[in-house]
């Protein structure tokens, strides 16, 4: 036999890669270039990253410096005569004659008191629009709790206009010229009197914590929103909770596999996938239309949001039921438990850490939407806080989007202010889906 020869690879053909690794040239240049396509997809990779991280902390810091001023609000301190001749005759204790005082007068006769020089009746109207229009239930009100205060005198804190709140907290371009500007020069100097002899403070923002909504801004509250919000969610939370474990449990442990039960199954998973809106609208058509609940209810506003969580509930249910290892069902059966005993005793409490999760991240997500609540029309103007889930009444993200059409500054204040409000919100359910999927959470 004739011995073939084969010819070694020069020194160019095996260029050495790492110590004892030879090859050749030409694999040599594809394994760098897939090292380098390997270095420009993570410089991609962490492009995208840094991209998002920067898009999400300007979002965060044009809300924040927008709404962060929102918790401190401008009160003018004046010294209030409640003349008997405004409000009653002293010693009256009637709440309905109390509260039909002339409060407006008084606030005016102090505010003169303390600008004696005022005298036109533009610069009167200029002066008493210093104060807000939410002083004067605030007078009525004071008095209503103690009628000894007719005929007598009180240094008292009133809230500023939503012109003077924004103006002393440089939240419009305080130097424009007059006619460009909402507050004008002479209430500029009265302003400037105020701050110096300590008659003008920033103060924290009670009301935007304990009150409902207003049409003017400096009057605004969250509570009405915060507390529909509760209510809708308690009603979420009834209907979807348990129809979602029961419907997944049923799914996964004791219905046939056939060709029914894979349709049913198809179509939860696209129903996850449903735009919010359609789920207004069916709430609209159905409890509204053909059951006739009242409109603008965080009862039917729980309603619709439970159709809309039911399925990523059932998706999550299920996912935790499958992620308890089969011989914990064996062994229950195999002591003599029942199917229906083996799933309620041993594998529902391993499974609800995982079902909890998914529930409270879909309570989340509830908790942020308007759309369908918006069909049903919870976007009603509510100056009231609702006592009952049948009471009218608006959600945050609602009052959120309302707010955010009025043109006025001050809102766009109060706007970024709900919104930072709701976003702790979320924050601490997310957080608490964490905590617990932490805590309870098994490896097997």
């Amino acid at each position: 036999m004739t011995d073939l020869a084969v010819s070694a690879p020069t020194a160019s053909d095996r260029p050495a890669i790492g110590p004892g690794i030879h090859m050749t040239e030409r694999a040599a240049k594809r394994l760098k270039a897939r090292y380098a396509a390997e270095r420009r997809f993570r410089l991609i990779g962490l492009s995208a990253i840094l991209f998002s991280l920067l898009a999400l902390v300007l979002l965060l810091g044009n809300i924040v410096s927008n709404g962060f001023t929102a918790f401190r609000q401008t009160h003018i301190r004046l010294n209030v005569e409640f003349s008997a001749q405004h409000i009653a005759p002293a010693g009256t204790t009637d709440f309905n004659t109390i509260m039909q005082g002339n409060y407006g007068g008084i606030i005016l006769a102090a505010l003169q008191e303390r600008f004696p020089e005022v005298q036109s009746r533009g610069e009167r109207r200029r002066l008493q629009a210093l104060i807000s229009a939410g002083a004067e239930p605030q007078l009525a009100r004071m008095v209503a709790e103690n009628p000894a205060l007719i005929g007598t005198r009180a240094e008292v804190w009133l809230p500023a206009s939503s012109d003077i709140d924004m103006f002393v907290k440089e939240q419009v371009d305080t130097k424009a010229p007059e006619e460009e500007r909402r507050v004008k020069d002479n209430q500029v100097r009265w302003i400037d009197a105020l701050k110096a002899d300590g008659d003008l403070e920033l103060q924290f923002n009670t009301r935007f914590f304990t009150g409902a909504d207003s049409r003017e801004p400096e009057l605004v509250g969250i509570l009405g929103g915060v507390v529909g919000s509760i209510y809708t969610l308690l009603v979420c939370l009834a209907v979807s909770f348990p129809l979602g474990i029961m419907a997944a449990i049923y799914l996964e442990e004791f219905a046939p596999k056939n060709r029914f039960t894979e349709i049913i199954e198809v179509n939860i998973n696209n129903l996850a996938a449903v735009p919010s809106i359609v789920y207004g609208l069916l709430g609209l058509a159905v409890f509204i239309g053909f059951f006739g609940l009242p409109r603008s209810a965080p009862f039917v506003g729980g309603l619709v949001l439970a159709l809309m969580s039911l399925p990523v509930i059932i998706i999550a249910a299920r996912a935790a039921l499958r992620a308890v290892p089969p011989s914990i069902r064996h062994a229950a059966l195999g002591v003599g438990a029942s199917p229906l005993q083996a799933v309620m005793h041993h594998v529902l409490p391993l499974a609800m850490p995982g079902i909890l999760t998914g529930t409270i991240i879909a309570m989340a997500h509830a908790l942020g939407e308007t759309a369908p609540l918006l069909m049903i029309g919870m976007v009603a103007f509510i100056v009231d806080i609702p006592a009952t889930p049948v009471d009218a009444a608006t959600v945050l993200p609602v009052q959120i989007f309302m707010w955010a059409d009025s043109p006025e500054r001050g809102f766009v204040e109060k706007t970024s202010a709900a919104i930072i409000v709701l976003l702790v919100f979320l924050l601490l359910m997310n957080l608490t889906a964490i905590l617990l999927r932490k805590k309870f959470e098994r490896r097997w």
